[in-house]
């Protein structure tokens, strides 16, 4: 289980040096390098044996390859769009769920025919694609570099220290901490999200268990997926419709459901009462994961995005790396899932509640400008 769990935390933990290199390198090669780099480990992973190897193969290189794939992609939207970026960022994060609903059926298909070696390979391909979908990334915007700044540091007459110190700011630019808006915005998403995959990893074993159905459990995956393309594809048209910074609103409404809707999971005494709590956490998580990037677009421009939104994702890494772990130890102490999904619903309510600040503490500033 470590090695897709390491895969998983490695795209949120690379993060914060992918908005590096996108900023300093560029989306289109930022992006390819990336999908290359997750090709050779999905590549790699079908001619290896041990599972020690696989560790470093699909855990560490998929895993980075994907980061270095993935942000770029949002970052980019901010190039082309502005009026209609919820709208483009919706379409572009909801096709992502037409692949993902049917993908485990076909990969359960494919493995059992050709086995788990070629599905390696198969899925390689499909990076291999990526690849030169990555090189139509054209960026229109200027880079974010402060090139004044960089031709002011006369390294020569400064210490070691100093030196050191210049280049590291030079690199990891902490300037979207300098505002309060976004440092708030940061910690609730970061709270929200400590119990954000607990549903997720346990519902299929919490029907199992409790309501012996194994036959239809697939039913809550696509049910899931499906209904959280749908959240992506109206919360970026809906975003579009809100001006500024309310489109957090969006976001607090979906995280105070996803808190509510996972304490009722246990309260429910049928399989169907089941089914309908994952249509509403799927259109929760649709809403919760389009309106991102257009926040974080608001919040410190298009020129800082790349950085906003790889040290949110950084920030969001341990928290929901740890929320699964959490979980599993409470099942494991009290015989049954009730407490890990009460436990998943404290954090999205206490999140939403710091991310209804934000525009308040955002029209204070503005109020103290003026």
């Amino acid at each position: 289980a470590w090695v897709g769990s390491l895969a998983m935390g490695m795209i949120f933990f690379c993060s914060p040096i992918v908005s590096i290199f996108t900023d300093r390198i560029g989306c289109r090669t930022t992006a390819a390098s990336g999908a290359a780099i997750a090709f050779i480990g999905l590549l790699s992973s079908s001619f290896t044996k041990s599972l020690e190897v696989r560790y470093f193969t699909y855990g560490i290189l998929f895993g980075c390859g994907s980061s270095f794939a993935f942000q770029p992609s949002l970052v980019i939207l901010g190039h082309y769009f502005k009026r209609r970026l919820g709208l483009a960022n919706g379409i572009v994060a909801g096709g992502s769920c037409l692949i993902s609903v049917p993908l485990p059926f076909f990969l359960k298909m494919v493995g059992k025919a050709i086995g788990l070696a070629h599905t390696f390979q198969v899925l390689s391909a499909l990076m291999l694609i990526q690849i030169f979908l990555s090189l139509t990334y054209r960026p229109i915007l200027p880079p974010s570099c402060d090139s004044q700044h960089d031709g002011q540091d006369k390294l020569g007459s400064r210490s070691m220290r100093q030196q050191c110190w210049s280049q590291t700011r030079k690199y990891f630019n902490l300037r979207v901490f300098r505002r309060k808006t976004y440092r708030i915005w940061a910690f609730g998403i970061a709270t929200a999200v400590l119990g954000y995959l607990v549903p997720y990893m346990n519902l299929v074993k919490y029907v199992e268990k409790r309501f012996q159905e194994t036959k239809k459990d697939w039913i809550l995956l696509v049910c899931l997926g499906a209904m959280s393309g749908l959240g992506r594809l109206v919360s970026g048209r809906i975003g579009d419709c809100i001006p500024g910074l309310k489109k957090i609103y969006l976001q607090v409404v979906s995280f105070l459901l996803l808190g509510i809707l996972c304490m009722m999971i246990p309260q429910c005494q049928g399989f169907e009462g089941v089914i309908v709590i994952c249509l509403f956490l799927g259109l929760c998580d649709g809403f919760f994961t389009t309106i991102m990037a257009p926040i974080a677009f608001e919040l410190v421009g298009p020129m800082q995005a790349s950085q906003a939104i790889g040290y949110l994702m950084g920030l969001m890494a341990v928290p929901m790396t740890a929320g699964t772990p959490i979980a599993g130890y409470l099942n494991d102490y009290f015989g049954n899932y009730n407490a890990a999904f009460y436990f998943a619903g404290v954090p999205p309510i206490i999140g939403g509640l710091v991310l209804s600040v934000v525009p308040l503490v955002h029209q204070r500033m503005l109020k103290k400008q003026r």
